[in-house]
């Protein structure tokens, strides 16, 4: 009897003991609460890198309706420009691509005029445009930028990244068109060029 009385005291102090409980909890908790800092750092991240992605759209847009030609080498710089706008995130998964429409006024179609960067369009090819730029007869400057943002912790986000993009259009401001020259650096003298 009495070493029953003393397993059940020995049960009651180990019930009432609650020096061990704080680290229970604490291991209990630690793995959700880094999950959710890990995950609030790379989801940050993320729409910071989305937010730059359309920013090199713009940036690239915008370089280019702003000359009347541009050569290889002008194209180039735009690239070299608005790639920089990535900085601190790194600009290798980026791809740019920059193209000038022009409207048909008939079908109100936008076809490419010329097309250059890491996935060039075809010349002639239709691109499909908002209604509110469907204006027959105009020529818009087109920027595609795709960025495949890989997280630093793959564990909390998809290791194998997230797809990024954005377009942008602008109307060129200096001439109807902007022409391009490739290599050559000679303006055409006809009028702007469509197909």
């Amino acid at each position: 009897m009495q070493r029953i009385s003393r397993i059940r005291l020995r049960l009651r102090r180990f019930a009432r003991d609650g020096r061990g409980l704080a680290a229970v909890e604490f291991a209990m908790v630690l793995p959700v609460m880094l999950v959710m800092f890990f995950g609030t750092v790379e989801f940050s991240s993320g729409v910071a890198v989305d937010r730059k992605v359309t920013l090199v759209a713009r940036t690239l847009s915008d370089l280019t309706s702003q000359s009347t030609a541009v050569a290889d080498s002008d194209l180039s710089n735009f690239f070299n420009a608005s790639i920089g706008i990535m900085t601190p995130y790194s600009a290798t998964p980026a791809n740019m691509t920059i193209s000038e429409l022009y409207v048909d006024p008939n079908t109100l179609a936008a076809r490419v005029q010329w097309s250059q960067g890491a996935a060039p369009r075809a010349t002639a090819s239709t691109v499909t445009i908002p209604p509110a730029l469907q204006v027959g007869g105009a020529y818009l400057i087109f920027s595609e930028v795709n960025y495949l943002y890989k997280p630093t912790v793959g564990w909390v986000m998809s290791s194998a990244g997230i797809n990024l993009s954005d377009v942008a259009y602008t109307r060129p401001r200096q001439s109807a068109c902007v022409y391009y020259t490739g290599s050559s650096g000679t303006v055409p003298t006809t009028g702007c060029p469509t197909n």
